[in-house]
């Protein structure tokens, strides 16, 4: 039964390329740290170079496993198998392990770059299966469970979130605003249950993936037999909270594609006709992208950067009683900039990837466009539509950026033509990748390997140059533009840049906006009827 889809897995030559650009991405990226590990001799290194592999592995399974698996039930096509002698929980199985395999491909691609570390005295061999099996481990747990999260019910998702948002009211008024100073903050309570609740809190900041990297790379405190136990602990545990994961998704995706499909709709349904107005296809965008709103991470973003932007216009009058280490921990990681840069950077995903109108596959699209193309809509209702969802999508990242910038002026830290730079910068990053993301969507080129280029690739660039310290040259990237207006002094070389690319940008929207029906009508020409093997 798993011969069909790993086969159609590598013929289809859409995701033979995607795969292929996964590929070379993570080459590129493991090299970079590696290059940057041996070319730092930092204290805290390795450990930043842990954190960031694991966050890379994370994204890449959210994106290779879990992508797929929550675009297939979109489509109708997906009834076929689910009525034939090929049961749901086995097409499932299937469709997983093929996108496991393919994710697991893709990382030990890394192992071969890491391995200059080893062969550098930089890290052991130890040091190097830590830096490649962590990241597979939980990058599947994210992949699995983000596909989880896609096919619960309306209820299951608002229980969810319920919880997730005490969780972060938790952790920001104890692993924040406490810190260090959780043990004064407890002597309140009763001492057999301060001391449970410390030791609770303690575990779960120890025992969690990026807790053992700490550990297992701290020069001081870390003890190899003891971090090489806990690891150990925390991986049994990430394998079988993906394995209950793993289950329901089995169970649910058949339900999930009846809700999506079948679900009826009965008097109760709040009427949408004042909400549609005159741009039918802008409501509808904005619908589409906010089916799953990404709320929690808002709530965990917005609510750490209203504590550091407090930390930033305290300063010095930070009170005593208050913890601090967390935020000294990001200031050693780059500090408000790097912060302000990578909210920005999230903040334009949703503008390069064209989430409003981009469909998952060639046929889903034509079916779409052969509906749009028919009506007396034009380029510009494509722009606003385009424009609408991802400005709705990303505008709560960059009021949390906003903030971040004004704290730093308020504070002192910038002064104002600093503070102002960094803003037209952030509006310059989100309007390039709109731009070039919206060209994409006309043309017919794929999202996803350009918008991981606007997103990871360049930003990544950006870092490398400031490594270099080659600042102003990284300011000709909107990202690395954003954090050098605040983080270097203000020169007017560092306007250069941002000008170029603004100019460039503006001529680009002003192209591709009028040629946008007219390039969409020729796609559909070249595509329609394109057989399902060629995505």
């Amino acid at each position: 039964m798993l011969g069909p889809f790993f086969r159609l897995a590598m013929i289809a030559p859409a995701r033979q390329a995607a795969f292929r650009r996964a590929a070379v991405a993570h080459v590129l990226f493991c090299a970079a740290v590696a290059w940057w590990v041996i070319s730092t001799p930092r204290a805290n290194i390795l450990e930043l170079a842990g954190y960031a592999l694991l966050g890379a592995g994370i994204v890449q399974g959210a994106v290779l496993i879990g992508w797929r698996l929550t675009q297939i039930p979109k489509s109708q096509a997906l009834e076929f198998l689910l009525t034939s002698p090929i049961q749901p929980k086995r097409v499932f199985i299937a469709e997983s392990l093929v996108g496991i395999a393919r994710f697991l491909l893709v990382q030990l691609t890394g192992a071969i770059p890491l391995g200059l570390m080893v062969f550098a005295g930089r890290i052991h061999w130890f040091d190097l299966i830590l830096f490649v099996v962590y990241p597979m481990i939980w990058g599947i747990v994210a992949g699995v469970g983000l596909t989880v999260w896609a096919y619960e019910t309306i209820l299951v998702k608002r229980i969810g979130e319920i919880f997730s948002g005490l969780g972060i009211l938790v952790y920001l008024t104890v692993g924040v605003l406490a810190g260090e100073r959780l043990r004064d903050w407890l002597q309140a309570l009763p001492e057999t249950m301060a001391e449970t609740f410390f030791l609770g809190f303690r575990g779960l900041h120890e025992y969690n993936p990026f807790g053992i990297m700490q550990f297992w790379f701290d020069p001081i405190n870390g003890v190899p037999l003891i971090a090489l136990e806990r690891a150990i602990i925390v991986a049994v545990v990430g394998l079988v909270a993906g394995g209950a994961l793993y289950v329901r998704g089995m169970f649910r995706l058949r339900g999930h594609f009846h809700d999506r499909h079948y679900r009826p709709i009965d008097s109760s349904r709040v009427a949408q006709t004042e909400h549609i107005g005159d741009r039918p296809l802008s409501w509808w965008a904005v619908k589409r992208v906010m089916e799953f709103s990404g709320r929690v991470n808002i709530w965990l973003a917005g609510g750490f950067g209203i504590l550091y932007a407090a930390y930033l216009l305290a300063g010095d009058a930070w009170p005593a009683w208050m913890g601090h280490a967390v935020f000294a921990i990001f200031d050693r990681m780059g500090g408000a900039p790097a912060l302000i840069t990578g909210l920005s950077v999230l903040a334009a995903v949703p503008a390069a990837f064209q989430y409003g109108l981009w469909d998952s596959s060639t046929q889903d699209r034509c079916r779409r466009l052969e509906l749009l193309l028919l009506t007396e809509l034009d380029g510009h209702d494509y722009w606003n539509a385009a424009l609408a969802a991802a400005w709705r999508r990303g505008r709560g990242y960059m009021g949390v950026a906003l903030m971040l910038v004004a704290a730093m002026l308020l504070g002192g830290r910038v002064a104002w033509p600093q503070a102002a730079a960094c803003v037209a910068a952030i509006g310059l990053l989100w309007g390039m990748s709109f731009v070039v993301g919206f060209a994409a969507f006309g043309s017919g080129m794929q999202a996803n390997g350009l918008g991981s280029m606007l997103t990871l690739g360049l930003p990544l660039i950006a870092v490398l140059l400031i490594r270099m310290n080659l600042p102003m040259l990284a300011a000709w990237i909107p990202s690395g533009a954003v954090y050098v207006a605040v983080a270097e002094p203000l020169t007017w070389t560092w306007f250069l840049g941002p000008m170029a690319v603004g100019a460039g940008t503006i001529w680009l929207a002003r192209r591709v906006r009028e040629r946008c029906e007219g390039d969409l009508r020729r796609w559909f020409d070249r595509n329609q009827g394109t057989q399902t093997a060629a995505v």
